[in-house]
């Protein structure tokens, strides 16, 4: 589970889109929004009119992060029974010197807002002395509060952040001149794509590096089946309440009426596809009104719909996918026992190593 991207198109940038103010002595906090002010909404009724009205019904997790969703996640960061967040914590904890010193990165990129504890490890690592910091986003308020806070604590950080659609074309901001750019996509994010979405973004990606560029990426792993399953159905039932928020994000943003309690939640995990299935089971035959789409969906008793797929990868099978896109992989930082992995990448570089807790 993590946050994924809104899918959408971007805009011509108008003078008051683009910003940048000094705040105090050296510290400098810019912005730039690419996306309309429709965009959220747009992108909302299109994935749920195609989602409902496909077979199987399957629309994207996006729409599980509204307030009460965010905090819920939290809660699930905090799990016995989902330790991918902080198998990539110890990993930076462990390794963040490491990744610095290989990259001699002194501009980050953050692909999604990200955990502001795991960003600081990788910033404090590279220095944040004269460092260039972007983190790019579809949320204006996160991208602001995690700038707000990042610019008080690093006086000397130069801060752009992005607001777009990272899995349309971007543009990213110049990096210092002859300055290595780190790309970081973390939080196993890249397991929300479908696997023949991967390939074509990590390709996205590697055209916007240089040939002194990097990428990082954390990767959850296979590992038992029903360990992966645990992850996503804990016995506290977080990520139930999690599931059906999206009903009640529905309700409210599209005038539906789903009835919370006439659905179940099910975590599957599917071989084939490698990956965990979210779904919310039917508890009975019904129809439900989705008025501002002018939508009647019905649902037998016992359908199923896909609301989040998390893929879960081998170190081999990720190294593939990034050879495919054009990248080569440089070195692995494994946690054998959690199952996770963060990997670094570059456009150029061959003769990877893998380095395990």
């Amino acid at each position: 589970m993590s946050p994924f991207p809104l899918w959408g198109s971007e805009r011509p940038q108008s003078a008051a889109d683009r910003s940048e103010a000094p705040v105090t002595g050296t510290r400098t906090y810019g912005y730039t929004n690419t996306l309309d002010a429709e965009h959220y909404a747009r992108a909302l009724r299109a994935d749920i009119r195609t989602g409902l009205t496909s077979t199987p019904k399957s629309t994207a997790p996006t729409w599980f992060y509204d307030a009460r969703g965010s905090e819920l996640f939290e809660e699930i960061t905090q799990l016995k029974e989902y330790p991918l967040w902080r198998a990539e914590l110890g990993l930076f904890v462990l390794h963040a010197r490491d990744i610095a010193e290989r990259t001699g990165a002194r501009s980050l990129v953050e692909l999604g807002s990200g955990s502001s504890t795991k960003t600081k490890l990788i910033l404090e690592a590279l220095g944040p002395a004269g460092l260039h910091y972007v983190p790019v986003d579809v949320s204006e308020d996160a991208l602001h509060q995690a700038g707000a806070h990042l610019v008080q604590e690093y006086p000397q950080l130069t801060l752009h952040a992005l607001r777009a659609d990272f899995t349309a074309p971007l543009t990213l901001p110049e990096p210092p001149v002859g300055a290595p750019r780190l790309i970081a996509f973390i939080g196993s994010t890249l397991g929300n794509f479908r696997r023949s979405v991967r390939v074509p973004f990590l390709r996205e990606i590697r055209s916007l590096m240089r040939p002194e560029d990097f990428l990082l990426i954390g990767a959850d792993l296979v590992k038992d089946t029903q360990e992966m399953i645990a992850a996503y159905d804990d016995c506290e039932g977080v990520t139930a309440q999690f599931n059906k928020n999206l009903l009640y994000v529905l309700n409210r943003e599209l005038d539906a009426d789903f009835e919370p309690d006439a659905f179940e939640h099910r975590a599957v995990w599917n071989d084939a596809e490698q990956h965990i299935e979210m779904r919310l089971r039917s508890l009975t035959e019904q129809r439900v009104s989705v008025r501002q789409l002018g939508l009647t969906v019905h649902f037998d008793r016992g359908e199923e719909w896909i609301t989040e797929r998390s893929a879960k990868f081998t170190t081999d099978g990720l190294r593939s996918e990034l050879t495919a896109a054009g990248l080569q992989t440089d070195q692995v930082w494994a946690d054998s026992e959690a199952g996770f992995a963060v990997t670094l990448a570059t456009a150029h570089r061959a003769g990877p190593r893998i380095v395990r807790r």
